[in-house]
């Protein structure tokens, strides 16, 4: 399954266990990859994205930070499935 939704995250982020529930529950749903990277790991994404962290990415492009809506990722990966 390709990945079409990176999540970036850090340890002990609550928004992050929320967004991570929600990319979860929506991914199953459509049947779509996703992955989650910890914004920490990587020196480039820790300086650009620190303060936005939970960051949502979709097919490679921001969607989302801070807090993910289910429905506004729903809508963002079916419309770009048809």
């Amino acid at each position: 399954m390709a990945v079409r939704v990176t999540l970036l995250s850090r340890p002990g982020c609550h928004l992050c266990d929320e967004a991570r529930s929600v990319i979860a529950a929506v991914a199953a749903d459509l049947g779509v990859g996703w992955e989650e990277r910890d914004v920490s790991a990587s020196p480039e994404d820790l300086v650009r994205y620190s303060d936005m962290v939970p960051v949502t990415f979709v097919d490679g492009v921001q969607h989302d930070f801070w807090r993910v809506s289910e429905q506004r990722l729903r809508a963002a990966l079916l419309s770009s499935t048809s």
